[in-house]
């Protein structure tokens, strides 16, 4: 059963993408603007631009093109830039890293602000602290992350300038990455004068996507453990003597956080297409950066590559999510 569950979930899968890749291909060609055009001087006959459009194969009827592009997907070529004439994929792969790590750091730094949160609003249930908590998790999400980007880049990059406001890495560094995972790679060739550079440029926008996800998880999280305070075990466990916190990190949290490991999983896709505004903000050398110039330029297999990754990503974490949701939940393995 589980394994007709696990084909199904590919099947899905398969038509999530397909139809990602049809409304993007359509969307990003009836919108307006000419890439073509904007490639060539202003002195450009129409010589120029035809050869141009029959090298992209922009002079073809659209189902013909996306015949042609999905077909190249499908054998892993995704086309080549308009405006910066190099392999799609290779463009793609090449940013991914950064915009992963980012995400990463931004989820853990959510889970170290709203798991601890969560737990204290619980345990000081129905009291000024728990409502302390609420107002500011609902502050905390109320402001959209890239307006925390600025507050962070105005306190921590203006006023006290502690960390870097740009960039991925100090270029002035021995760079010594064969991979793109610069923060992976340094803490495995223990290089921590890197991690340490690569964390300071990483923190303020890793914090301001982080904020608004620590807000979600606090408020869960503690609604969760708030409704399973009064069940049974846990009150056997209150009768065997445990203190309030002993019976909620050693009884309650792990029942409660399951909704929530759910939330976190499509709130993780949500972060790493949230990126987009942030690292524009930083002009951090992530994907999503990359994604606002090939909008601006109409680079449009580019385009078309960036979102098809994104969405690739997404239904593969869900994946994930509902496979760790089974193995966790004793009734869903079971059954």
């Amino acid at each position: 059963m589980i394994l007709q569950k696990f084909l199904l979930r590919l099947i899905t899968m398969a038509v999530t993408l397909f139809g990602v890749a049809v409304v993007v291909f359509i969307v990003i060609r009836v919108a307006p603007g000419d890439p073509i055009a904007m490639m060539l001087p202003p002195g450009a006959g129409p010589e120029d631009i035809a050869r141009l459009r029959a090298l992209y194969g922009l002079d073809k009827s659209l189902p013909h093109q996306f015949l042609i592009w999905l077909g190249g997907v499908v054998q892993g070529d995704f086309g080549t830039s308009i405006s910066l004439r190099q392999d799609v994929l290779s463009l793609v792969l090449g940013r991914l890293p950064a915009t992963l790590e980012l995400a990463t750091v931004a989820l853990l730094i959510a889970l170290i602000i709203g798991g601890p949160l969560a737990v204290i609003g619980a345990r000081e249930r129905g009291t000024a602290v728990e409502a302390g908590i609420d107002v500011a998790g609902g502050a905390a999400l109320s402001i959209p992350d890239f307006l925390w980007g600025l507050v962070l880049i105005l306190l921590f990059g203006v006023l006290a300038p502690i960390f870097e406001i740009s960039g991925r890495v100090s270029p002035s560094l021995d760079l010594p990455f064969s991979t793109q995972f610069y923060l992976v790679e340094s803490i495995l060739r223990l290089r921590f004068d890197l991690t340490a550079d690569l964390l300071s440029h990483m923190f303020m926008p890793a914090l301001a996507l982080a904020l608004p996800l620590a807000a979600i998880i606090t408020l869960l999280l503690k609604q969760s453990l708030k409704e399973v305070m009064d069940l049974d075990y846990v009150v056997l466990a209150r009768v065997k003597g445990f203190s309030e916190t002993q019976v909620i990190l050693r009884e309650a949290l792990k029942n409660a956080a399951l909704p929530t490991l759910t939330l976190i999983g499509v709130q993780f896709t949500f972060l790493i297409g949230g990126t987009v505004i942030v690292e524009r903000l930083f002009s951090y050398e992530g994907l999503g950066n990359m994604a606002i110039d090939a909008v601006i330029n109409r680079d449009l297999p580019l385009i078309q590559g960036i979102v098809l990754v994104f969405a690739l990503i997404f239904v593969l974490i869900n994946l994930a999510v509902d496979l760790s949701y089974a193995l966790l939940n004793p009734r869903l393995r079971h059954g």
